[in-house]
């Protein structure tokens, strides 16, 4: 049997970036390479460390290019050898990554340690992409539930507070999750038609949404919960895949994070959003991270 790579550890991680000028190095070959032409003189040039500060400067002219700049790293006080740690605690967790934590690993305020999350989520997601879903043959099953808020209180009903996320899964592919704010059926078909491609195997369960997406060309299937039927193995209907993933999402907020406002709700659905699509490659995870900034 083939042992599932695995994710590296700590000292694998230490090993590779011990400093901070290695940090600053990788970022600079990743988005630079090691010669590239300058945008003062337009010779193409290697760029040399200027010790005294976060730049590479041009061996012709001295033009200097910032490898932190529109990275989740701009303008950061902060180590960089820190923000890679904590992208590494983000790639080798299954449950998500608590700011207290990171205030308590790395030793910065809250304050900071909150930014440094929201902003590692937010390239996260980024970095994940939304393709669109049925290309692989696979069924793709949609599901919506209800995440966060409070039940307490008079008359706060069962929806008080509670933001609805909606997500399309492949089966033994990719997944992409939304935040939305409707969930009619004008509103799930232009969403559908968005994030699945026509002639695509769907499976969802009965909600009203769902009706007449055969109308769109899609093949549609849908398994009845009211009947107590959870899946069905002649047609393949069921929605058991992207209920495993809302109990695992519902299962790292409630227990590392206690609460997720709606505002911030989608930067989680990134996080964790990312983590499953490459669960297969754990290993891949940290290297894709600090390998997909943008020039």
């Amino acid at each position: 049997m083939k042992n599932k790579p695995k994710a590296p550890t700590l000292r694998q991680f230490q090993d590779r970036f011990p400093t901070e000028d290695s940090c600053l190095e990788h970022l600079m070959r990743t988005r630079f390479g090691d010669r590239h032409d300058c945008g003062k003189c337009g010779k193409n040039a290697h760029f040399y460390r200027i010790t005294t500060r976060r730049s590479y400067a041009c061996e012709y002219c001295g033009h200097q290019v910032y490898p932190t700049a529109d990275t989740p790293f701009h303008r950061t006080r902060t180590s960089l050898r820190d923000w890679f740690y904590v992208m590494f605690m983000f790639c080798t967790t299954r449950n998500g990554v608590a700011a207290k934590e990171v205030e308590r690993q790395i030793g910065v305020t809250y304050k900071t340690a909150w930014r440094m999350c929201h902003e590692i989520r937010k390239y996260m997601a980024q970095t994940d992409g939304d393709d669109m879903l049925g290309g692989g043959g696979g069924i793709v099953e949609i599901d919506e539930t209800l995440i966060g808020g409070s039940i307490s209180g008079k008359g706060s009903g069962y929806k008080a507070n509670k933001t609805c996320v909606v997500g399309f899964l492949e089966r033994d592919d990719k997944l992409v999750t939304r935040v939305v704010t409707r969930r009619d059926k004008a509103a799930m078909h232009l969403m559908i038609n968005n994030h699945v491609l026509p002639g695509a195997k769907i499976s969802t369960d009965e909600f009203g949404g769902y009706k007449d997406l055969h109308h769109n060309g899609y093949q549609h299937m849908t398994v009845r919960h009211k009947a107590k039927e959870y899946s069905n193995p002649v047609t393949g209907a069921g929605v058991n895949a992207i209920e495993g993933f809302w109990s695992a999402l519902k299962r790292g907020i409630n227990g590392t994070h206690i609460h997720v406002s709606g505002k911030h709700l989608w930067k989680y659905l990134g996080e964790f959003e990312y983590r499953h699509n490459r669960r297969h490659a754990p290993h891949l995870m940290l290297d894709e991270m600090i390998s997909a900034f943008q020039r």
